[in-house]
């Protein structure tokens, strides 16, 4: 992409057109050398799921999540895998095109929007699979008004997401180190949100203390279509107000570390 197809600075349409631009050659490029291009974006979710069904139903005696709980794990995992892998190119979202950030006007907030965008398409496209597990799972998962939340979930991940990108993107570049110490927070991050269980299994002050994760809020709205047990007003009204938290958050920072941030690269 040439800097010229970016760089002149001017309205919301010139913005949202290199935005989608940016985004399909993030795509195109993560497709065009594979040999199972699409079957990516679903794979890493499915052998989780498998794996994480097979321990808890298998082997353990489960007493988390609802039944069937492959569903369960699924609602989760998917929008995990777009939160997790977001996160995870923040950490190089201005260091790998130093050059076309330093010499494009555009705002420079479309480096973070695009690895959301383009990471939510995958989600986009990976849900298929959890369509698949349901129609298998009939009569046992019963739908229900909570779908009507499920837009709502992809929103306030969305809002998250950028905020956060604003947030890890430029301190990256100015403290290097912060990138494998992102990988290590995510990682512990996995096991303190409620992917593998529900905000509810957990005892007393754990329950409090994981109703300020966002993604607990986050993650209810996505399963109350499915399991109308996991609503829980409490849980989804922290986890919104904490994901435009992070946005007010992301935006301040980005606009006081985004000149330091270029001299650095």
């Amino acid at each position: 992409m040439t800097t010229a197809a970016v760089g002149a600075p001017g309205s919301p349409r010139r913005y949202l057109h290199s935005l989608w631009l940016l985004s399909a050659r993030d795509l195109k490029v993560r497709y065009a050398t594979s040999a199972l291009g699409y079957l990516w974006s679903i794979l890493d979710p499915l052998v989780m799921s498998a794996i994480y069904w097979f321990v808890f139903t298998q082997i353990f005696q489960r007493t988390v999540g609802h039944e069937p709980y492959i569903v369960f794990l699924i609602t989760a995992l998917l929008p995990w895998v777009w939160f997790n892998s977001a996160v995870s190119d923040f950490t190089r979202a201005f260091s790998k095109d130093a050059r076309l950030v330093r010499s494009t006007a555009i705002p420079r907030t479309i480096w973070v929007n695009r690895i959301v965008l383009s990471k939510g398409i995958e989600f986009l496209c990976s849900l298929p699979v959890l369509v698949l597990f349901i129609v298998f799972s009939r009569p046992f998962v019963e739908l229900n008004w909570g779908l009507l939340l499920f837009p709502v979930a992809i929103v306030l991940q969305t809002v998250l997401l950028v905020g956060l990108g604003l947030l890890v993107a430029p301190l990256c570049v100015l403290w290097s180190d912060l990138e494998r110490t992102t990988k290590l927070i995510l990682r512990a991050l996995f096991y303190a949100s409620p992917v593998i269980y529900g905000v509810s299994d957990l005892p007393g002050a754990f329950e409090t203390l994981a109703a300020f994760n966002p993604l607990a809020g986050i993650f209810a709205l996505y399963r109350v279509g499915f399991f109308p047990e996991e609503f829980d007003p409490w849980v989804i009204a922290i986890g919104a107000v904490t994901s435009f938290g992070f946005l007010a958050l992301g935006i301040v920072v980005f606009r006081r570390l985004e000149r330091p941030m270029l001299k650095e690269l």
